[in-house]
């Protein structure tokens, strides 16, 4: 069986590495099972995208689409034109996609009509919010799954609501977590720790990149001033987006506190909110990490797709108003923060369960 694993943006990495992996233990078990890894090319800035691939260990990828920039419809055709022509030259067993990028849906629709099956890792998971590019590619990823692997019991719900049976849904954990605990102990020092002299508990991780908080020049700029004014003392690190940067140009914005850096890699980041005071971010991805790491986050969006970071996890969701920031440092600030606890099977074994039901599958 060859499945082709799909990866396209920066979120998608993490998921696949345990994958990966995983595949290669079942070949060397002697299993009919083989991969090849497609890089739709969907961020192809370095930071963003080739670091993941180096820290990680994931190979380097067979085929690269080479999509590139553009608007959401220009990525999405350039991926399925690249993607049908290599499935009409070289047809694979089974299309394996993860999360909720543009790259996830363009190459789940393309392999569905060239009749090749599609598994989608992180399936059902749901924010509600259609102004959301990542909830379309869900809706519509889903909506043509053959194989549904979730992360929560909540996800397993959202699909049975959508007439998805069960003997198609795999409740197997989250591979996010899987490649967060298999790579904790190489999380590396940023230079920015050194050169700031930071401290443990003593600093502030921040990330913003959604366009309903980076997209208005006034209400980004209200923003990170709330974020500055009720701070307390902490310095504030702050990897910039590149679609963020684009936006903070003209901006002014500058402090003492506040630091703007490059995009990290996987390891650096990681080693900043492990030994962060809190994270402030739009990010889901973020939440689900800090939920295992026990770091409290605050999100600024006014949904999320998962609500288990909410429920037992770590997070809390503030809204997009800048005025809903201080109450929640002043939580922060008195010691009042919930510990969380960690979602059921998010253990870092989840690649391992993926797989055991691929070899059943037998696409």
């Amino acid at each position: 069986m060859l499945i082709d694993i799909i990866a396209g943006a920066r979120p998608n990495f993490m998921k696949i590495a345990p994958i990966i992996a995983s595949i290669r233990d079942a070949m060397e078990a002697g299993n009919d099972i083989s991969f090849r890894l497609i890089h739709t090319g969907q961020h192809y800035d370095k930071k963003m995208s080739g670091d993941f691939f180096e820290q990680l260990g994931i190979p380097e990828p067979e085929i690269n689409l080479g999509a590139g920039g553009g608007t959401q419809a220009e990525q999405t055709a350039s991926i399925m034109v690249g993607y049908e022509k290599l499935l009409l030259e070289n047809r694979s067993s089974l299309c394996l996609v993860v999360g909720d990028v543009t790259s996830t849906m363009a190459c789940a629709i393309t392999a569905q009509k060239l009749h090749v099956k599609v598994a989608h890792v992180e399936a059902g998971i749901r924010s509600g919010d259609w102004t959301m590019p990542e909830e379309i590619n869900r809706m519509v990823t889903d909506s043509i799954t053959n194989y549904f692997f979730t992360t929560t019991e909540i996800a397993n719900e959202s699909l049975r609501r959508t007439g998805v049976t069960d003997d198609r849904i795999f409740f197997v954990g989250n591979t996010m977590i899987d490649t967060l605990l298999k790579n904790r102990a190489k999380f590396i020092k940023p230079n920015i720790w050194t050169d700031l002299n930071l401290n443990e508990q003593k600093y502030i991780v921040m990330t913003l990149h959604r366009p309903a908080n980076v997209d208005e020049e006034g209400k980004l700029k209200k923003l990170i001033h709330e974020i500055i004014d009720n701070s307390e003392d902490l310095p504030l690190i702050f990897p910039v987006h590149p679609r963020t940067a684009k936006m903070l140009e003209g901006l002014g914005i500058s402090h003492d506190r506040l630091h703007m850096i490059e995009p990290l890699g996987y390891l650096e980041f990681n080693y900043l909110v492990e030994r962060a005071k809190a994270v402030v971010t739009d990010s889901g991805g973020i939440t689900e990490e800090t939920t295992v790491m026990g770091i409290p986050c605050m999100t600024l969006r006014d949904n999320t797709e998962r609500p288990e970071t909410i429920t037992i996890g770590t997070n809390e969701l503030l809204g997009t108003d800048p005025r809903s920031i201080k109450p929640a440092m002043t939580k922060l600030f008195s010691g009042e923060w919930k510990k969380g606890a960690i979602p059921e099977l998010w253990d870092g074994k989840t690649a391992d369960r993926i797989v055991q039901h691929l070899l059943k599958i037998k696409a």
